[in-house]
């Protein structure tokens, strides 16, 4: 029990072997399942703000000038993850020592986007058709 609440810790391995360990009431499927979507958010939402647009650090205060602001960084996030998955197969992420990747698919797809926007014209036009194209997530079917 605590603070009042019965919980119960559910340990278990990831697809990729990593240890993971939650304190939760939930029953432990359901907690393995809601950790596994909110663990994507939580990705989403790092890659936004310090470990990689810093949308945390802008000044505004403005609700309407914020909501466009995060609009914007929202579709910068999707275009440097489009062009991740779309290069991962091409071009695959190193891996570390450690056993994970060097780059999450957003940063690599970042790097290769400010690379092509900077100096490689030709493959300006391929990001920009990226940019336009529907996809499904990593995953879905069709992905």
């Amino acid at each position: 029990v605590i603070y009042g609440c019965r919980m119960q810790i559910v340990v278990t391995r990831s697809v990729a072997g990593d240890l993971v360990c939650l304190a939760t009431d939930l029953h432990a499927q359901d907690a393995c399942w809601m950790y596994r979507l909110r663990w994507s958010v939580e990705c989403t939402f790092s890659s936004m703000k310090s470990r990689g647009f810093d949308l945390e650090r802008t000044g505004m205060t403005q609700q309407g000038r914020l909501e466009r602001l995060f609009g914007m960084v929202t579709l910068a996030w999707v275009w440097c993850l489009r062009v991740g998955v779309d290069g991962a197969p091409k071009c695959p992420i190193p891996i570390k020592a450690h056993g994970r990747k060097a780059l999450s698919l957003v940063t690599a797809g970042w790097e290769c986007l400010a690379h092509a926007l900077r100096w490689a014209r030709p493959a300006r036009v391929t990001f920009v058709n990226l940019f336009t194209t529907g996809f499904s997530a990593p995953g879905a079917p069709g992905g």
